[in-house]
Formats: C-alpha cells, sequence, structure tokens
C-alpha cells in the first residue's frame, strides 16, 4: 500500500500524530525507532528539541539532517493494534 501524510502535530515526547492521505491517523512513538537504531543520521534526533523540528514534505516527515521515513512504515507504526 502506498500512503502520503497529510497532517502531522508533535503531540509530546517523540510522539507525533499522523494523518493519512487514505482518511487513517494515528499516533507513533518513535522514541524506539530513534534510540535503538545505531546509524549516525538518527543521533541529532536522540536531541528531543531537534527531533520537534520535524517539517512535512510532500509525502512525509522530514528532518533537517535529510533524514526521513518511510511513509507506511509510519503508517504500520500509526495503525497497529495492542
Amino acid at each position: 500500500m502506498i500512503v502520503s501524510i497529510i497532517k502531522a502535530e508533535y503531540i509530546k515526547d517523540y510522539s507525533i500524530m499522523l494523518n493519512f492521505d487514505n482518511g487513517r491517523k494515528g499516533l507513533v512513538n518513535l522514541k524506539s525507532t530513534i534510540f535503538n537504531d545505531k546509524r549516525q543520521i538518527f543521533k541529532p534526533l536522540k536531541n528531543i528539541e531537534y527531533f520537534k523540528r520535524f517539517t512535512l514534505g510532500s509525502w512525509t516527515l522530514n528532518w533537517e539532517n535529510e533524514l526521513d521515513l518511510a511513509p507506511e512504515y509510519l503508517y504500520k507504526l500509526a495503525t497497529k493494534k495492542g
């Protein structure tokens, strides 16, 4: 499934409320993703103030260091049960 994020709102900590172009929405907590991925590109996002400065590009979240996360990955996190 191909999805795009049409709205993103910072909530708290490492959580963002996402609205997708198929009408679904959900809350994603990216703390585990950021702190468990050892790639250097995630290092700045460990600073919560940097994390909060995401922008919404044409289809997904972006950060100043050119990190973006696949909208399909974010959709899976936002809509998983349990």
